[in-house]
């Protein structure tokens, strides 16, 4: 760095702490500080960088977000038509170049018998880079079985990953943790194993970063994403890949009916989910469970997503010019699809949830197919997936799939 250029003036720069109590992240105390001072940075007397931190000029940046390609303010107006260009249009800013279709060339361990279901291992190849390995189980019976893609969460947790939904027969280490992280967010249950119990085939793997693909540390992430994107690739991008792929292996398995394949996750696994449904036709229906909002009600001062770090697991440069996340989980329609989310969340902000919820249902019922779309809040319920949630999820599948 060369000497300070004196007409730069003093730059203070302020994150918003908000969002760092909200994952329990521990806030240095001149930040603590700073942010007792004010929330904007200053620069020769002008606000430059404003709550959250965000540029000063934000609000032209939102007001340019029309997302001129969501069903009914695109030009076009065939649906199946309008699908395909919306799908393409996604496809494209994943960044990860063209499909993947390398074998799956899948490898079967660890099998052993459960109460009603049977648990393996699967080795397999949801890209041309990486083996990735996941948990399967199969209900007892001579099948074929309808099945669930289950999509774990984020929640700063990575010594597990699959291990969050299923129970980890063959790792007593992981054991310990996976059961901390059921008590904590699935009422002590693991969402896998109740699914196969109910006769479900279930499949789920890590994403990066994640179990067996980790542990990535929780201030890495932004330079993952930020290494991707030198690599001219994308960290969410991958995750959307791998996600629509894992469906397709599952929806493939001869144990499996695959005109009855659904996608359940919560939180991160939440938007997973629909995102999936979106990008993949193996895909017959998608439970989300704590992740659906307008774009805009949620970049508020607070939010997670101001942060960068988690949200870079989520995040397609460019996708907001085109289309907001109910438009991008619309192109499932008219598939049945349930969204979930709780009154008392903190990530989600009630008017982005109703915002979302008013698109949803607009594009589903312009499919006059509004009796497909299951939309609910829980009044009394934050950020989890508990039991009572999960009954109404188990029952539901059961109808549609």
């Amino acid at each position: 760095m060369g000497a300070r250029d004196p007409g730069m003036g003093r730059r203070a720069f302020v994150a918003g702490t908000g969002a760092a109590l909200l994952t329990g992240a521990v806030i240095p105390a001149d930040a603590r500080a700073a942010a007792a001072e004010g929330p904007a940075a200053v620069v020769d007397g002008t606000t430059a960088v404003v709550d959250g931190p965000l540029p000063d000029f934000h609000p032209a940046l939102r007001a340019e977000l029309t997302f001129p390609l969501a069903w009914g303010r695109s030009p076009i107006r065939d649906f199946g038509a309008w699908r395909r260009a919306a799908r393409a249009k996604v496809e494209e800013l994943l960044v990860v170049g063209p499909q993947d279709r390398t074998p799956y060339a899948p490898e079967f361990t660890d099998r052993r018998r459960q109460d009603g279901y049977t648990s393996e291992l699967v080795t397999l190849s949801l890209t041309r880079h990486e083996r990735v390995r996941a948990a399967l189980l199969t209900p007892d019976g001579p099948g074929p079985f309808p099945a669930v893609l289950l999509l774990h969460d984020h929640g700063a947790k990575f010594d597990i990953g699959k291990e969050k939904l299923v129970r980890p027969w063959y790792d007593d280490t992981r054991l310990a943790s996976a059961q901390d992280w059921s008590e904590r967010c699935f009422s002590g249950r693991f969402v896998g194993d109740e699914l196969a119990r109910r006769g479900y085939v279930v499949l789920c793997a890590d994403a990066l970063g994640w179990g067996d693909r980790g542990p990535l540390a929780y201030d890495q992430q932004q330079a993952l994403a930020s290494n991707f994107f030198n690599l001219g690739s994308s960290l969410a991008g991958l995750m959307a890949r791998e996600d629509a792929r894992a469906a397709g292996f599952l929806a493939g398995l001869d144990r499996v009916d695959r005109g009855r394949v659904g996608a359940v996750g919560f939180s991160m696994g939440a938007f997973r989910a629909w995102q999936a449904a979106a990008l993949s036709d193996d895909l017959a229906a998608a439970a989300a469970v704590c992740w659906m909002t307008g774009l805009k009600e949620m970049m508020v001062p607070g939010n997670n997503t101001l942060r960068g770090q988690s949200s870079y697991c989520m995040l397609h440069p460019g996708l907001p010019r085109f289309l907001d996340f109910p438009d991008v989980a619309s192109i499932a329609a008219p598939r049945p699809m349930l969204f979930f989310d709780g009154g008392l969340d903190p990530l989600f902000p009630a008017d982005g949830v109703r915002a979302a919820h008013d698109r949803l249902r607009a594009v589903w019922r312009s499919r006059h197919a509004e009796e497909r779309l299951h939309l609910k809040s829980w009044p009394d319920l934050g950020h989890v997936f508990v039991d009572r949630m999960q009954d109404e999820v188990f029952s539901w599948l059961d109808t549609v799939l």
